[in-house]
């Protein structure tokens, strides 16, 4: 199903709401005058405040995307779409694209 492209400036969360940025955008295929992020390239995010039920803290620290798009690549790497899904480290959690642009889309 098609999707709007991520960005680097694309709003991502983790399931507990700490910030998600991309760590190594494409530098040569741009949306809106930002990089797109591909598949390849790993999340950090910061302010994750998540503790286990025990109150150990064990927050988001990086999210790794699983799933991309199937037809547009970005240096031989699959991009992200609005609809891609990643799993945080440690703790095996989701992350929500909160916004992204809206002019490119791709399956």
């Amino acid at each position: 199903m098609p999707g709007s492209l991520l960005h680097q400036g694309a709003t991502v969360l983790c399931l507990h709401g700490g910030q998600a940025q991309a760590t190594t955008p494409s530098p040569r295929v741009k949306v809106g005058g930002q990089p797109v992020v591909t598949q390849a390239a790993p999340h950090t995010v910061a302010g994750c405040p998540f503790t286990t039920p025990g109150g150990t803290p064990m927050p988001c620290v990086t999210a790794q995307w699983i799933t991309g798009a199937t037809r547009v690549l970005a240096g031989g790497q699959p991009v992200l779409l609005q609809d891609s899904q990643a799993v945080c480290a440690p703790n095996g959690t989701g992350v929500n694209i909160v916004m992204t642009q809206v002019r490119v889309k791709g399956q």
